[in-house]
């Protein structure tokens, strides 16, 4: 506990977290597209993502998945939420989100994709200090302490250090990509208050998931009309 609450006062280093692992599957991605088609690379390096990640954010995503698509009152929402059994809404969040990453990780040009990764994890890790300093906390347990601890400050030195990497890394592109992921995570934010009442720690891994999709869907969207190299 004593580790998890120094890591609560300093939860702006998230995006150095996604730093590294951007840098991973980065340098994963630059060297298999080399060698293989983009419709593998793109498999593997999602393969990889959740390697490194594990799968505590996309089970974050089924969970809140399923809590929203429970009809009936919040407190059946938050109970399906909660439940440790995947339902279909779960399934079909989860399902959608892999889909989506392998249709935008495999028409990505290839002189693009390595430094979007990087982007993406950043973003990724951005929004989830965006979506806990907005949110008001639902339930005891890893996401209360987070949200909880996490104001202002936390997100202002969060944001500034996840644009310095980002436009270091694929300048006005990586800006894009960064505000497309924050939007997505306040938007997140508005979903999980309309459903739930509050927020929980499946929303902030949620806000993962979904904010990296944003982040690469804004690269590969804009990368033909934004410049981005910085250098």
């Amino acid at each position: 506990m004593e580790g998890v609450e120094a890591l609560m006062k300093h939860i702006y280093v998230f995006p150095l977290v996604g730093l590294a692992l951007g840098a991973i599957l980065g340098v994963f991605a630059f060297a298999l597209e080399r060698f293989l088609p983009m419709s593998l690379t793109a498999v593997a390096v999602i393969a990889l993502i959740y390697k490194l990640c594990g799968i505590n954010h996309i089970d974050g995503l089924a969970d809140f998945g399923d809590g929203i698509i429970a009809h009936g009152t919040v407190e059946k929402k938050i109970q399906a939420m909660k439940d440790v059994y995947i339902g279909t809404g779960g399934v079909v969040f989860i399902t959608l989100a892999l889909l989506s990453l392998y249709a935008i990780l495999a028409p990505m040009p290839t002189q693009i994709l390595p430094l979007a990764l990087i982007v993406a994890e950043v973003s990724a890790k951005g929004a989830m200090i965006c979506f806990a300093a907005f949110s008001t906390s639902l339930q005891k347990g890893f996401g209360q302490m987070m949200i909880e601890r996490t104001g202002p400050k936390h997100f202002t030195i969060g944001l500034i250090i996840s644009a310095i990497f980002c436009y270091a890394t694929l300048g006005i592109l990586g800006l894009a990509c960064l505000a497309a992921s924050q939007i997505a995570a306040l938007y997140m934010v508005s979903v999980a208050k309309r459903n739930f009442g509050g927020a929980t720690g499946d929303g902030i891994g949620a806000s993962n998931e979904v904010c990296r999709i944003v982040a690469l869907t804004a690269a590969l969207a804009l990368g033909g009309v934004l410049p981005w190299m910085p250098w």
